[in-house]
Order: structure tokens, then sequence, then C-alpha cells
């Protein structure tokens, strides 16, 4: 699997249109960031893209072929929603058993975790649940991640820490990702499409963004 396209996505709640004609593309190798205001449908587009948001219309294909069966049950794409999805009762040895990551790599580059493989999911701190969560998700098997606001409540040791694993995980991985820390998603992304009125805008620099109204200034 080289190259990854949605395209043709409509998509209504009831008679708003939130997104129409959207297309953009995602590469093995590169990180695809997308941007775009509060409510502009980034979330609906991952949620499409996993296969749990049916829109009014669709095409999804991999390397040219349409993907007609919903991403998820092919077993090859992992979604990091908003919000914390871990079941609270899980150990941390269990979760990471479960996502087929080593815990004894994560402990390494997170010291503070050495002694904390029994914990339960619950007892950590929101920041320490997003990274777990992060972690988790990039380090997985599965060749496509979909990460939807990955850096909120990280502390910013965790955040530069993961920016460094996303990049590494790229070289094999279709990486899709969307935070409302734009300046982190320049930093890791590779090509850049920004969501306007319902429509998405392959980004080619950064002053773009100012043309668009997304930023006043860089």
């Amino acid at each position: 699997m080289k190259k990854l396209e949605i395209d043709n996505i409509e998509l209504n709640f009831g008679t708003k249109n939130v997104l129409q004609g959207i297309y953009f593309k995602a590469e093995v190798g590169k990180i695809t960031g997308i941007l775009g205001s509060n409510g502009c449908g980034k979330t609906s587009l991952l949620r499409i893209l996993f296969g749990e948001l049916k829109p009014k219309s669709k095409l999804i294909r991999i390397d040219s072929k349409p993907i007609l069966q919903p991403m998820y049950s092919k077993g090859i794409v992992k979604y990091l929603p908003q919000f914390h999805y871990i079941p609270k009762s899980l150990t941390l040895k269990n979760i990471f058993h479960f996502n087929d990551v080593d815990y004894a790599a994560f402990a390494d580059l997170f010291p503070d975790f050495k002694d904390k493989r029994h914990f339960k999911f619950k007892q950590l701190s929101g920041g320490e649940k997003r990274l777990i969560e992060v972690y988790t998700t990039i380090k997985s098997p599965s060749k496509i991640l979909l990460l939807d606001e990955p850096f909120s409540y990280l502390a910013p040791i965790y955040s530069e820490a993961l920016k460094e694993e996303i990049a590494r995980s790229k070289e094999d991985k279709f990486i899709i990702i969307t935070d409302h820390h734009y300046k982190k998603i320049l930093d890791v992304s590779d090509q850049l499409y920004l969501i306007k009125d319902g429509w998405s805008k392959l980004i080619t620099s950064n002053e773009q963004l100012v043309q668009y109204n997304y930023l006043y200034s860089l």
C-alpha cells in the first residue's frame, strides 16, 4: 500500500452541508495534516474514513482500488478519537498487550512509567491517559493511523517526544493527523490540507493559510 485517496465526500446534518466534494491524498512516508476551524468537519472526515460515519457519498481508494467495506472491518486502520476511549479498569500492561506494543520500549522513552506497568488506566492523569492512547495507536501494527487531536492535554515534554515518534512511524504507515494546535501540525506534516466552507484545499505554503483566513498572520 502506497497511496490512499478519499474523494467526492458529501456529508449533511439535516439541512446543513458539512462536507461537499472533499478530496485528499495520503501517502506512505508522508504525514498528511488537516487544518480547519472548529466545526468545519475534520473529525467527521476521519470518522468517515474509519467507517463509523456514513456520508451522503464517498469514494475511498487504496492504490487506485476502491474500498467498498468500512475500513475498520479490514483491520488495517487505527482511529484515535478526541475523547478517552480505553476502558478505565484495564492495566497498562494489558493495554499494551492488546495493542501489540512493547511496554519496555515505552518505559525507556518515558521513565516515569517504569514502575506503572500494573497501574489501571483510571489511576492516570488526563495527560498521562492521552500519552498512552497516542503512543499505543502510533506503535500499533495498523497501516493506517487517523489521529484526532493527539496533542491535547499533553505536557510539552510528552508532546515533543510524540512528535518524533509520529515522524518515525510514517516510514511504513499512512498517517493523517488533525489538531487545533496548528503549529504542531505544521511541524510534523509533510503535506497539508485545509477544510473551509465544506471544501478541501491543498496548502503548498503557509501564506495560503492567511489568504484563506485560517490564520490572521504567520
